[in-house]
C-alpha cells in the first residue's frame, strides 16, 4: 500500500506564505508521508485526486484569498469533484491585519468538496498597514513558523497512523 501523501499548495507574493508553507512541509516530511510543495500555478486535479489529505497556504490580499490560490481552485475544482470526499484539509493564511476572509473562503471551497478540517485556520498576521510595509518582503517570526510545522507534523502524523 502506498503511503499518504500531503499536498501542500501555495502562493506568496511577500514570501511570508511561501515561509509559512515551507515549515508545514519540512515538519510533514519528517513525520511518515509522502509531502509535496507545489505553488498554486504548478498544482493541478491530479496533484489533488493523489493526494491524502491538504493543507492550502495563501496570503490575504484585499481581503480575500490571493489570486493566484483562487486561479487553483478554479482549475481543480470542478475536476475534482466528487472524487475527494472525505479527505482532511487545513489552511494557513498570511495577513497583514486579519485573514479570516481568506480563510472562509478557502473553508467554503473545502466544504464544497467535501473535506474535513482538522485545525482552525492559523492565521499569521503581519501587522503590515502602509503601501511599503504591505508590498515589503515579509520575514515571518520564529513562534509563527513553529506554528506552522505544528500544524505540518500533526496533519502528517494523523495521515500516516490513519486518524484521518
Amino acid at each position: 500500500m502506498d503511503s499518504p501523501q500531503l499536498l501542500i499548495v501555495y502562493h506568496s507574493h511577500t514570501d511570508g506564505s511561501r515561509q509559512m508553507a515551507e515549515a508545514a512541509h519540512a515538519a510533514a516530511s519528517q513525520a511518515g508521508v509522502q509531502a509535496r510543495l507545489l505553488c498554486a500555478p504548478d498544482a493541478g486535479p491530479a496533484d489533488v485526486l493523489a493526494a491524502s489529505g491538504y493543507l492550502f497556504v495563501c496570503p490575504e490580499n484585499l481581503a480575500a484569498m490571493s489570486g493566484l490560490m483562487k486561479d487553483f481552485f478554479d482549475r481543480c475544482y470542478y475536476a475534482a469533484l466528487g472524487r475527494m470526499e472525505g479527505r482532511p484539509y487545513a489552511a494557513l493564511i498570511c495577513a497583514g491585519s486579519d485573514g479570516s476572509n481568506a480563510a472562509r473562503q478557502i473553508a467554503r471551497i473545502a466544504t464544497g468538496w467535501r473535506l474535513k478540517p482538522i485545525a482552525e485556520p492559523l492565521i499569521v498576521c503581519t501587522h503590515a498597514q502602509t503601501p511599503e510595509a504591505i508590498a515589503a518582503t515579509k520575514q515571518i517570526g520564529a513562534d509563527d513558523l513553529q506554528r506552522c510545522r505544528e500544524l505540518g507534523e500533526a496533519m502528517a502524523a494523523g495521515l500516516s497512523m490513519g486518524i484521518f
